[in-house]
Parts: structure tokens; sequence; C-alpha cells
């Protein structure tokens, strides 16, 4: 469906050079890095809306054209939801999703865009001006408004950093639910890979403009290439064994019970916070490494752990 080859832009210096990768129909990729790592930007050449310095994206087989190429920018079959929002701001709520959905008919536009209002929990604010949403509710609406035009391929940047929990979970599911059932493909990007673990069939590692790995999920959580990108998808640990760097999550060990392992190691117990399904026990080792472990119970009368590598 999408293919970057060699895509390369720079405003007075380079901000990412050289980048390809594909996304087939019905994928979702998770784009990971530190903010100004040039991702937004790459999103933008990705929609149409700046044109690549060298380089071209093909979707579907053509390519996508810049702004120095089409009186309005953008490509009709990818829509880009960033933190510009683009609404319609002296229209209501219930307006902006509606005039995008003018391809339907109207029993069925206005069944489509109930639903939207009510994905985004915005169903009681329906008649106020856009202009008068919240930051938080104004980034749902374009999201809204990016879902009801049915477009092939969604770019969606830092979608849920004015979510809580419940709604990220409830407007994941429906992304799912589009990649299932249209065949909908969509672009991630998110400075928190944690927010790509459960969403992402493949994760893109971005940073210093270049791509620095691709992989699976579970390979970005369990297989961190260095601490650094370990980091990007949560809480990790970090210690020397025998002068070697071992990196491992905080749920990669195991109680010695009648168990000898080489990766046996001594601590010192420090504290405890509840966290609702489990625990934070908080250790140090005899070389003042502080690390955490997620149990089920409080670990205060450990004194010895097994790091217990998961692939």
């Amino acid at each position: 469906m999408l293919h970057l080859k060699s895509v390369s832009f720079s405003y007075k210096e380079p901000l990412f050079k050289d980048i390809n990768f594909e996304v087939g129909v019905g994928e979702i990729i998770g784009i990971v890095g530190n903010s100004g790592a040039g991702k937004t930007t790459l999103l933008k050449v990705i929609a149409g809306l700046l044109d690549a310095t060298t380089g071209d994206v093909y979707f579907e087989d053509e390519i996508v054209t810049g702004p120095s190429r089409n009186l309005v920018p953008g490509h009709s079959e990818i829509k880009l939801v960033n933190q510009d929002f683009g609404l319609d701001i002296f229209q209501t709520v219930r307006e902006n999703i509606n005039g995008r959905a003018l391809y339907l008919g109207r029993e069925e536009r206005d069944e489509l865009v109930s639903e939207l209002l009510e994905l985004i929990e915005l169903t009681h604010l329906s008649n106020q001006k856009a202009n008068l949403l919240s930051g938080g509710e104004q980034q749902r609406l374009a999201l809204a408004r990016a879902l009801v035009g049915e477009p092939k391929l969604i770019l969606l940047d830092e979608p849920f950093v004015h979510l809580d929990g419940r709604l990220r979970m409830k407007i994941s599911n429906y992304l799912l639910k589009m990649k299932s059932v249209r065949g909908t493909s969509f672009i991630l990007v998110s400075h928190d890979g944690t927010e790509m673990l459960s969403l992402a069939d493949r994760i893109i590692h971005f940073s210093d403009g270049e791509i620095k790995r691709v992989g699976l999920p579970k390979e970005f959580y369990f297989s961190p290439d260095n601490f650094e990108e370990g980091e990007l998808f949560g809480l990790i640990n970090r210690i020397h064994l025998n002068s070697t760097e071992i990196l491992f999550r905080p749920i990669e060990f195991e109680l010695p019970i009648g168990k000898k392992s080489e990766n046996e190691i001594n601590v010192t117990y420090l504290g405890s916070q509840f966290a609702g399904s489990h625990y934070l026990n908080y250790f140090q080792t005899e070389n003042k490494e502080k690390i955490i472990l997620f149990h089920i119970e409080e670990l205060k009368n450990e004194r010895k752990i097994i790091i217990k590598k998961r692939n």
C-alpha cells in the first residue's frame, strides 16, 4: 500500500535521511522516538503536505506529490491527525464530523456521526462550537473527523497524549476494529513506546533522523538493543554481572526457592509500592544498582533473585 523509498527532508540542516519502509493493507505501524526526532515532519511528507527533499513516497504504486505540485496539498486517501487539529473552529462538534461524511446517505451518515460522537465521548457537546472545546476534546474531534471519511491510511501524531487510560483503550479497540473490518492501515507516532505495544503490528525506532530498528513489539520490549531504546517501552533494569551489562524488565525474574543459577544475584530490599494488580518492589544490588521488580506481593523478605530473560 505505502512505500517510502530513500526519503529525506531538510530545512537548513537535514532533519531525517534515507527513510525506507513499507506499510501493508490493514497494518498498524508504530513509529517511536524522542521529541524532536522528526517524526511529525515525516508524517506530513507521507500525507503530501510537505515535499520530500529527496526520495519518493508511493501510495498504491503512485507517487504522493507535495504542495509544490498540488494547489490543495494532501492525498484524498491519506488523513493526518496532528497537534494542529485542523478543525472548523466556528462549526459545532457534530457539523465538524458531518461535513466529512457527505458521501453517505442522510440516515447512514447520521448513524455514523452518532457512533463517532459516542466513541470520542462528545455526544453531550455535539452542539458546542469547536473553538470552545478543551485541547483534549479538540484532539478527539480531530480523530473522529479523520475516521468518518474512511480513508485507506490514517496517520496519527501522538494520538493518546490527552486521553485517560479508559478512553485510550476504547479508541484503540475501535482502530483495531477498523483494521480488521475495513482493512484500514495506520501509522501511529509517539514518544511513548508503551502505547504501541498492544496496537502495532510492527514498530520503527526513529532517532537522530534515522531508522534505528524495525521489529515486533515483543522484540522491542524483551530484547532492546540498548538501555535508551528499552526505556522507550517502559520500566527496565540495568545491572552489571561479571562485567557484563544485563537489561531486564521488572517481570523477568524468579525467586530462588531451592534453585541455583549463574544469574542469581544478591539484593537488599528498599521498599514497596502498591500499584493495583501488583507491587513495585525496590531493591539494590551489591554494586549499588537500583532495580524494580513487579510481584503480586511485597518481597520484603527476599535477599536473592534469579534474572530470567524472556524471548
